[in-house]
């Protein structure tokens, strides 16, 4: 089963620039996944002011370019994993949430994990 993982957190709480102790945790952390295989891929994501959204509605599109000023929370980046269950990815999300609790316990998030369809 492949699931979709993403962190999620205010744009303006926190200094772009996460902590070496972290960013070094966060290597050895990756490096273990793609090596072990249940890492598939994985980045982090521009700020904001350098999205845009395009939206449906009423048969209408609209594209509108960031900044956008009512977004609470943004997606940080993002993770794909394989695994055999979801307690496994439930796992690696906990593991991957306890290195930002030790290494930049001020910074504020939350992991949501999905399975993907497969269709």
């Amino acid at each position: 089963m492949r699931y979709l993982m993403f962190i999620k957190h205010a744009e303006n709480s926190h200094p772009m620039t996460p902590p070496k102790p972290l960013m070094t945790a966060m290597e050895a952390f990756v490096g273990e996944g793609f090596k072990s295989g249940w890492l598939k891929e994985t980045a982090g994501l521009k700020r904001m002011a350098e999205s845009t959204r395009i939206r449906s509605k009423d048969g209408e599109l609209t594209v509108t370019d960031g900044p956008f000023t009512e977004a609470k929370e943004v997606v940080g980046g993002y993770a794909i994993v394989e695994v055999a269950s979801k307690d496994q990815a439930r796992d690696i999300a906990w593991r991957f949430m306890e290195l930002h609790r030790i290494h930049w316990p001020e910074f504020n998030c939350e992991s949501e994990v999905r399975q993907i369809e497969e269709l």
